[in-house]
């Protein structure tokens, strides 16, 4: 416990699935912690659960894709709790469901200003806030299992988790030095709303899908997920820089 004590943690898409699975958890390990999301209802819920149980939290209504409501977020976060010690950047559209002949090029397009330049836009503010206090941070950004397995039917979804992990490289490169320790983890098929939703649209159920997507026999927690990314956040990874860390249940093996 008390892992990330006093700190300061900025986590988008926060409202559900691993992204409130992880606002949960470091503010069970002592984070103040801002629960950012488009979805109003959904993101209030989770900051009255974690006072509830005695944590602190706030909630920051946010589309990622605008970069002045990211700039206003991390302002928001600063003025709420005084500082930003680490992000989780984890929002982030469901897949596409067309096969690459089929291509949807206007969810192309949402996916693209989401989940690829809405990340990018997070780290670009993030960073800047860390520059400005002058004593370092931590970034973690949620890629996915697809940005290193290919699977068939979400060419969109595919080619932007593969961008994280190239913002994440092209980051951590440059802001190491500066004390700002910036990380991925690639979680593979993790029980959410958001896998739900996929496998409903595909006519999929969770049993069809486990040979290929998992070598435990079992789909991951959200918590799961969470626990990896407390590990990367927290001083105990004070030495873990510019890597991946896969929570898939081995499935980048198969």
């Amino acid at each position: 416990m008390d892992r990330l004590k006093e700190k300061v943690a900025l986590i988008t898409g926060a409202a559900m699935g691993m992204g409130k699975a992880t606002a949960e958890l470091f503010a069970e390990e002592g984070a103040k912690v801002i629960v950012a999301d488009f979805n109003e209802e959904e993101g209030n819920n989770v900051v009255e659960q974690i006072r509830a149980r005695g944590g602190q939290a706030a909630f920051f209504k946010v589309d990622i894709s605008d970069a002045k409501l990211v700039e206003a977020m991390v302002k928001f976060t600063v003025d709420t709790y005084g500082r930003l010690d680490c992000a989780v950047n984890n929002a982030a559209l469901k897949p596409d469901n067309n096969l690459f002949e089929d291509l949807d090029e206007e969810y192309f397009d949402r996916l693209q200003a989401v989940d690829l330049k809405g990340t990018a836009l997070c780290i670009k503010y993030e960073l800047q806030q860390f520059m400005a206090q002058g004593n370092g941070g931590s970034i973690v950004n949620i890629s996915s299992i697809n940005a290193f397995k290919p699977t068939s039917g979400n060419p969109a979804y595919q080619a932007f988790k593969h961008g994280i992990e190239g913002l994440t490289k092209a980051a951590a490169f440059e802001y190491g030095v500066k004390g700002v320790r910036i990380n991925s983890v690639a979680p593979g098929a993790i029980r959410t709303p958001m896998l739900a939703a996929a496998l409903k649209s595909q006519g999929l159920t969770e049993e069809d899908i486990l040979p290929q997507m998992s070598l435990v026999g079992r789909l991951g927690e959200a918590r799961e997920v969470a626990q990896g990314t407390l590990f990367l956040s927290s001083d105990d990874a004070s030495y873990v820089h510019g890597t991946v860390l896969h929570v898939g249940g081995g499935m980048e093996l198969i």
